[in-house]
């Protein structure tokens, strides 16, 4: 009887196996592109956004970024997954400083190759007040405009509300005035009449020389 032929029977093993792996699901890393069109948006002294585009079809759950000081070594790595968006904010970042920045997409099986690096400056804080419009009001300006404006208006009330008290004082004060005139005028008019009335004595009689 003959025996079989092992080398065979591991040729038809690999054939099977190979049949059933596809080269997406072995490399696909491969097979997602790096983010497109990276730019740097809303560019304050101490931040910034990025955005970029992905290619359509790319089976992205999320994003990676890392962010960079000119000339200097340490990094800042943001992550983020189950999500779809395409912008992500920078924060904490020193004025008049350049940093460059990479974004990668993030897929199930695993990252795309970085993007191409962006370089951008943060500006200085001079620049930025001297660049801004007389006409452009921040959030905090509001804020302090309004509570200016509160205070503004309690004290008018404050105001009106001791002028309405002095008024009242002053129209009760010429009531009781006005109510007491009747009674001096009565006072005046009853002393005037004993002044002016001659007194005789009780029981005299008026006598005329003839």
């Amino acid at each position: 009887m003959a025996k079989p032929d092992l080398s065979a029977a591991v040729l038809l093993l690999l054939l099977l196996l190979g049949s059933f792996l596809s080269p997406s699901s072995v490399n696909a890393d491969a097979v997602l592109s790096a983010p497109l069109n990276v730019t740097i948006r809303e560019l304050e002294v101490n931040s910034a956004v990025v955005t970029w585009e992905i290619l359509e079809g790319d089976p992205v759950i999320g994003f990676a970024i890392t962010q960079q000081k000119k000339d200097v070594r340490m990094l800042r790595f943001i992550q983020e997954v189950n999500t779809t968006t395409r912008s992500c904010a920078l924060w904490d970042l020193d004025e008049d400083t350049e940093y460059i920045v990479h974004v990668q997409s993030i897929s199930m099986g695993g990252s795309s190759p970085p993007s191409q690096p962006v370089l951008f400056r943060t500006p200085k804080e001079s620049e930025k007040m001297a660049s801004k419009s007389p006409d452009e009001v921040t959030m905090e300006e509001v804020g302090q405009a309004a509570q200016l404006r509160a205070g503004e208006l309690i004290i008018i009330v404050v105001v009106l509300v001791m002028w309405a008290g002095v008024i009242a004082l002053f129209c009760r004060q010429y009531d009781i005035i006005k109510d007491n005139e009747p009674n001096n005028n009565k006072d005046k008019a009853k002393n005037s009449s004993e002044c002016s009335t001659p007194e005789h004595p009780q029981g005299g009689l008026l006598r005329s020389n003839v």
